[in-house]
């Protein structure tokens, strides 16, 4: 059972990741990426966490819920810290800094 929910989060994260990609691709914006895959962090958290209560039956099943959606914010934090240094060194580069 275990396993199983290893490779749910796996999929979650790397869903949220593509996502967060195509988004980037269609809207040219690192930072409304970072905010969409905030977004899927809590999305994905309280779906992770409605399945791990469906399948296991235990109410302290909703923390994994909570993990994957911790997983997935630390991704975004992630993603949003590359925004921010593709910025500056974008600025740096151009010499309007």
């Amino acid at each position: 059972m275990a396993s199983f929910f290893l490779i749910l989060m796996g999929f979650f994260i790397v869903v949220a990741n593509i996502i967060g990609f195509i988004i980037y691709i269609k809207k040219r914006n690192l930072y409304f990426s970072a905010f969409t895959i905030l977004l899927l962090a809590v999305l994905f958290g309280v779906i992770g966490g409605a399945l791990a209560i469906f399948i296991i039956r235990d109410p302290f099943a909703m923390f994994y819920g909570m993990q994957v959606g911790y997983y997935l914010m630390m991704n975004s934090a992630i993603v949003f810290i590359i925004a921010v240094l593709a910025t500056v060194v974008k600025k740096y580069s151009s010499g309007k800094m």
